[in-house]
């Protein structure tokens, strides 16, 4: 959301408030935005310059004076390793790592936040890509959050790209994900159809508690249910017909049943085991610092020949560690 050049008076209902969470709040834009106005001295109280933490007192005269100016925002070619499954002349397929963007996201300059980008990754590794998504998506049809792995489509020129996009659009495309979710899943299978938006409060999430937003399905299989000193989990295999932003997070935290690692939607950030009956020790905590959410199947079809394309991604080695090292400390799993 654009702030437009204003004046106006905080109310009185506004002391104690700081300044940047007041504003954040008033035009409904992130706290970061705002300060970054801020740092700019694109917003004044009482015509002076103030800090993000100041708090309020009621009554101030506030000005806007409008956008911060940003440096020009651009992918960088970058020599990182990618781990490519497929290639011809029309698509890739690679097998992304967690930890790694897709492409660098609102707000990011020409700084670290903009350095490490599959998108400037596969700049290095491709003499072309498709122009249809911008200038910083090249090649780019559909997305993996930053902290999920696994397989994800590259089109190498346009026509590869809008046809890519069609079979995504009409929900032609097969994804298949494996997470390893918090609790015992009460159904061994299920649909979860619930819309989402964006959280009005923490802007970072989305939700499914506001009317309004976009639809998403996802439909759930367990794979195997584990008890063990650290808790309850479902390993469980995800297909979705959409790809909203977050969606597969959304929809298993929505059911009580956040993805193990996932401390924006309400997993622990470690996992602490209890001593059971006779046992003299407890195994040490565990923690995962990435989501375990991985897109291990993939199925389209060919841009240009139609033939079906169908690829796999085992789960990577340190997902596999520590569902082995969960499993290991479990006396039971059941199926």
């Amino acid at each position: 959301m654009a702030l437009l050049p204003t004046q106006f008076t905080a109310a009185p209902e506004a002391a104690g408030q700081r300044l940047d969470q007041f504003l954040a709040s008033h035009y409904d834009v992130s706290r970061a935005r705002i300060q970054e106005l801020i740092r700019a001295e694109k917003i004044l109280l009482n015509d002076a310059p103030a800090k993000a933490s100041l708090k309020l007192r009621g009554g101030e005269h506030i000005t806007v004076l409008g956008q911060a100016e940003r440096p020009p925002l651009r992918a960088i070619a970058e020599a990182i390793p990618l781990d490519i499954l497929y290639e011809d002349d029309d698509l890739a397929i690679i097998n992304k790592p967690a930890g790694m963007m897709v492409h660098a996201g609102a707000g990011a300059t020409e700084d670290a936040r903009n350095r490490g980008t599959l998108v400037n990754a596969l700049l290095h590794h491709f003499a072309s890509l498709s122009a249809v998504g911008g200038e910083m998506r090249p090649g780019i049809v559909h997305r993996l959050d930053k902290e999920t792995s696994g397989l994800i489509v590259v089109a190498k020129n346009d026509e590869a790209h809008r046809k890519l996009a069609a079979q995504f659009a009409r929900r032609e495309v097969k994804k298949k994900y494996i997470a390893l979710v918090h609790g015992w899943l009460k159904k061994d299978s299920g649909t979860i159809s619930a819309s989402i938006s964006r959280d009005r409060v923490r802007r970072i999430r989305m939700t499914t508690r506001h009317a309004g937003g976009r639809e998403a399905v996802s439909h759930y299989r367990v794979v195997r249910r584990i008890d063990s000193p650290f808790g309850k989990f479902t390993l469980i295999e995800v297909k979705i017909d959409t790809g909203r932003t977050h969606q597969i997070r959304v929809h298993m935290s929505s059911l009580g049943h956040p993805v193990v690692g996932d401390a924006l939607y309400g997993a622990p950030r470690e996992l602490q085991a209890k001593r059971a009956r006779g046992q003299l020790s407890v195994p040490p905590g565990l923690s995962l610092p990435r989501n375990f959410l991985h897109s291990t199947e993939l199925e389209l079809a060919h841009p240009r020949t139609g033939h079906r394309l169908q690829l796999t991604s085992p789960l990577p080695f340190e997902l596999q560690t520590f569902l082995a090292a969960i499993e290991k400390a479990a006396p039971t799993n059941t199926p």
